[in-house]
This record gives structure tokens, sequence and C-alpha cells, in this order.
């Protein structure tokens, strides 16, 4: 998902994006939704949250890439 996306979908939630990078303002979307704030965090690339609306950039940004 494009930067300016991310930007948009932070502004809904009412989170200022400002200068953040993308994995910033992930997490704090994440938060703010009530979720668990791991985005880009996952280890070895395994990540079971596959219903996660940031799934797929996640593991792009985690080493390795196996869903489980």
């Amino acid at each position: 998902m494009k930067i300016s996306k991310v930007r948009e979908i932070a502004r809904e939630h009412g989170i200022q994006p400002g200068k953040a990078g993308k994995p910033e303002l992930i997490r704090a979307i994440q938060l703010q939704e009530g979720n668990f704030d791991c985005f880009a965090t996952a280890f070895d690339g395994r990540c079971d949250q596959i219903g996660c609306l940031w799934h797929e950039d996640c593991l792009s940004q985690t080493r390795g890439s196996e869903v489980f």
C-alpha cells in the first residue's frame, strides 16, 4: 500500500501523520483500532494474522515470507 493511502487511513483514525514513516503510521493505526502494533515485526517472516489489512506489506518488510 502506498504511503499516501496509509496517511489517509491514519487521518481517518484521527492520527496526524506528520513526517512519520510507513511502519510508524501503520503501528499507530493498529493501536487505534485496538490491535497489536506489530507491523513489520514478524519473527522470520511468519505471521498468522492473515486477515490483517497490512499483512502483505508487513511480510514484504520483514525477513522471510512464510505464512502460518
